[in-house]
């Protein structure tokens, strides 16, 4: 995406403040798509084949005798001496480095970690290295670590908590309203938190716009969509705008169908003429990611383009339902 994204980035470190916490800022930043080379080349998901875990959090063997294990696969008997805290880290690196079984594990196992993970360090890191995987499993994955690592469960009452929180702790809506986002898309009162992004992203302060649109994209859900195109169109902040650009195209916890869902919609942006050209540009720079499509800053040339798919795709679903 170029210049769009690393203008972006350069915002969000010039903006940064003391009372919002900078790995907020790093989550927040747009990225084009990653090309991770795998550390863990030499193992394979099957590697992991029959291990569970104890409430302690080390590794143990559920199908096999632990000796048997450790003697066919020295990486078990490796994450059995290993601390919760890194546990947590090797299983997220591994599965940003596409060991799908790591993302089952983590998954079974992530509430045993709450309360023994600390949000700083390699793991933060690592959490942050997994929300701008081009994998959304892998994004998902991160954002149950985090979760966790902030000793926050997945429960009505959290989600009610952080409402609450919302009202009486501005100072800290920005760590508030990303996380409240999180628990949404981890299935956790997602219209709950629905309405309090919405109703915080009209908000007259700047930075609490800005967070409420971050936690729409941290929620992924379809509403979420319009919203978010919503900001992008309207809001008065060029800053906030660019943050809805990086969500609908690539940031945040949208499906690639809930991004090629809004084109129409971004098209129909070319038609405003009070549009300010940084605006403009980010329609395009949103337009080729969620595409693919490496067309020039030509409105005409992007409709043009958008008929005609929209025109095969329809033909190819009739010719199906024809066959079905």
């Amino acid at each position: 995406m170029g210049s769009w994204q690393q203008n972006s980035t350069a915002s969000e470190r010039a903006v940064s403040k003391p009372r919002i916490p900078k790995r907020l800022h790093i989550y927040a930043a747009c990225f084009a798509s990653l090309a991770l080379t795998s550390t863990f080349a030499g193992y394979e998901a099957s590697r992991f084949g029959g291990v569970g875990w104890s409430n302690s959090g080390s590794v143990e063997a559920a199908t096999l005798p632990a000796r048997s294990v450790e003697a066919a696969n020295p990486l078990i008997a490796e994450l059995n001496r290993l601390a919760p805290q890194d546990q947590a880290r090797q299983l997220l690196d591994r599965a940003i480095h596409r060991d799908l079984r790591s993302l089952d594990l983590i998954t079974k196992n992530v509430d045993l970690w709450r309360g023994h993970l600390i949000d700083e360090g390699p793991l933060f890191n690592s959490v942050h290295n997994a929300l701008n995987s081009n994998d959304l499993r892998v994004r998902a994955a991160g954002l149950e670590i985090d979760l966790a690592a902030n000793n926050l469960s997945k429960t009505p009452e959290t989600v009610a908590a952080l409402v609450k929180k919302l009202h009486d702790d501005p100072a800290n809506r920005p760590w508030t309203l990303w996380r409240l986002g999180a628990l949404g898309n981890r299935g956790v009162e997602p219209n709950v938190v629905f309405v309090q992004l919405t109703a915080y992203v009209h908000d007259s302060n700047e930075e609490t716009r800005y967070w409420a649109v971050e936690g729409l994209a941290m929620l992924g859900t379809e509403e979420t969509v319009n919203a978010l195109l919503d900001s992008f169109a309207h809001d008065r902040s060029s800053r906030v705008r660019q943050r809805a650009a990086c969500n609908l195209a690539e940031s945040g916890m949208l499906a690639r169908e809930q991004r090629v869902a809004a084109v129409p919609q971004l098209l129909n942006f070319f038609d405003d003429d009070a549009m300010d050209p940084a605006t403009r540009g980010w329609v395009y720079g949103a337009l080729r990611t969620i595409t693919g499509v490496q067309l020039g800053n030509d409105a005409n040339a992007w409709r043009q383009w958008w008929a005609k798919r929209d025109t095969t795709t329809k033909h190819h679903r009739r010719t199906a339902m024809l066959y079905a």
